[in-house]
């Protein structure tokens, strides 16, 4: 089945922490609000009332307090979301096996062939839409195109509360006038050299031969002429395989006292084996993160040639990575992550990290 033929869904859920917040406590609705976030932490989401602000994940509470000084932060609630989230995959599956979760509130269904035998994807969207609100009170928006690239950058052209088709035939027109910055793989950095060799548009990185992206862009340049072309073949995977298990942790006062440092290295330790080990997932590579007081960010990995086994194991990796830091300064947020595991080996086990607020204010 060629990538023209196939009908692909991306659902994404409108703010999602935030709106679950407003719609459990009718007094935060229509109001700016941060999940997460607090004295020291930063913003794990942000309501559409609090993004007219600037107001944006993963920026400093700080920064949004700034730029919205009626901002209302609200402590997460994770099993609350996960029990939400767990509804909805349930209205997808009625609909196909084809579901490839990314988060909590986001998921790419291949609806080509699909229980219901309904011919337009678009008319699925707008089904899974309206049961999402009848179950949920909460709103979804949605992308519908020929492969998962189109449908993701669609789902956020309508929001929120909308969803957005791209045909087949229109394509061409739509990738020529987007501009470089919603492609999927080009950040800021990309973006910026990009704009530097006026590259704007789709239609920019068309001109350009294969040879000179590749040559600009190193690998990525076969990726970026494939794009613009319409060319996504990435399947949708109901069973994603397991990359990486992370544990971070913020601190509500900077550390810079080296037993606290140390205290710390082993909690993440534990904390790191606990997880892996309910799911007998082990890995060869760990990597040391280091959060700074002026934001910098600092990661150094260590990869063994056999799995890593134990807490003890992590624990006497992580100091050794943390003696090599090229900084001598107080620390903000220390993380640990396990890559390059055992789940290429085996079915993927799901595994739902929450993101630790617990050192947060």
């Amino acid at each position: 089945m060629t990538s023209s033929q196939r009908k692909i869904i991306h659902v994404d859920m409108d703010a999602f922490y935030a709106s679950v917040e407003q719609l459990d406590n009718p007094d935060l609705k229509g109001k700016p609000i941060a999940v997460g976030g607090g004295h020291r932490g930063v913003v794990a989401a942000a309501s559409y009332e609090a993004r007219k602000f600037g107001v944006r994940s993963a920026m400093p509470s700080k920064t949004a307090k700034e730029k919205c000084p009626h901002l209302i932060f609200v402590p997460p609630r994770f099993p609350r979301y996960k029990e939400v989230s767990k509804k909805i995959r349930s209205i997808f599956y009625e609909y196909t096996d084809l579901v490839e979760p990314l988060s909590l509130d986001e998921a790419y269904l291949d609806v080509t062939e699909n229980k219901k035998d309904i011919e337009s994807a678009n008319q699925i969207a707008k089904e899974i839409r309206q049961r999402i609100f009848e179950e949920t009170g909460l709103t979804a928006s949605a992308g519908i195109s020929v492969n998962k690239f189109l449908a993701k950058v669609a789902s956020d052209i309508n929001k929120p509360n909308g969803q957005k088709t791209i045909h087949p035939q229109h394509i061409e027109k739509f990738l020529e006038e987007l501009p470089v910055e919603k492609f999927y793989g080009v950040g800021k950095v990309t973006a910026n050299k990009m704009f530097g060799l006026s590259i704007y548009k789709g239609a920019d990185i068309k001109k350009k031969t294969l040879e000179e992206l590749t040559r600009l862009f190193g690998k990525s340049g076969q990726y970026y002429y494939n794009l613009v072309r319409g060319i996504h073949r990435s399947e949708v995977k109901p069973n994603r395989i397991q990359k990486s298990v992370a544990v971070e942790r913020t601190f509500f006062d900077d550390l810079s006292d080296e037993q606290q440092i140390d205290d710390k290295l082993k909690s993440l330790s534990e904390e790191l084996q606990n997880r892996l080990s309910k799911h007998q997932i082990l890995g060869k590579s760990l990597t040391l993160k280091i959060k700074y007081k002026d934001f910098s960010l600092y990661t150094r990995s260590f990869t063994k040639t056999e799995y890593y086994q134990s807490k003890e194991d992590y624990y006497r990796t992580a100091k050794n990575l943390w003696k090599q830091r090229p900084f001598d300064r107080a620390v903000r947020l220390l993380g640990l992550s396990l890559s390059n595991l055992n789940t290429e080996e085996k079915k993927q086990v799901s595994i739902q990290l929450k993101i630790p607020f617990e050192d947060l204010d």
